[in-house]
């Protein structure tokens, strides 16, 4: 499959800051247009319209989550390691774009709120190989989500600390002792 046109990408890239910073509300066709540097019609060249925008980033979420389940089978450290490591966000791709995602879930649309439940079901079905059961499956998941859940409200008073280095280290080994 060919590479999508860097413009296209662009516009993408664009509204997923103007998700990810502003907001669902903030990320209009205009506001998108203009933070890409292209114009409106540039930007109706790629896009027609804002649910082909926002299905366009549905897309590359989906994109990124191939991505991401081929490096956890193939990670050296074992899938729940790789799994439970990358819950703690970095800025990434694939962190961007379910942050994005999260946000027109938060506004209402039902096909991104889908899309983020396919990508959870996708990666449990991943890890379940690799636990022992269904609550060994719930455990690995629960600490992801509230590694994911610190990390992104870091600077929240409400969130808890962000283990990194030996603590991380030391978390997935309890994690995995627990799991398998």
């Amino acid at each position: 499959m060919s590479r999508p046109p860097r413009a296209r990408e662009s516009v993408l890239d664009a509204f997923e800051s103007l998700l990810v910073d502003d907001g669902e509300r903030a990320a209009t066709m205009d506001a998108t247009a203009h933070a890409a540097g292209v114009s409106k019609g540039g930007l109706l060249y790629h896009f027609a319209s804002k649910d082909a925008l926002e299905r366009g980033l549905l897309d590359r979420l989906e994109t990124l989550v191939d991505e991401d389940l081929g490096q956890m089978a193939a990670a050296p450290e074992g899938t729940v390691a790789y799994y439970l490591r990358t819950s703690v966000m970095d800025g990434d791709p694939l962190d961007r774009a379910l942050i994005a995602t999260s946000r027109l879930a938060q506004g209402g649309r039902a096909d991104a709120a889908e899309a983020l439940q396919r990508v959870r079901a996708r990666w449990a079905d991943a890890l379940r190989p690799h636990v022992r059961d269904e609550a060994a499956l719930a455990l690995v998941l629960l600490v992801s989500d509230g590694l994911y859940y610190n990390n992104a409200l870091s600077s929240d008073p409400v969130s808890g600390p962000v283990p990194r280095g030996a603590a991380l280290d030391a978390l997935i080994a309890l994690v995995e002792a627990s799991a398998h």
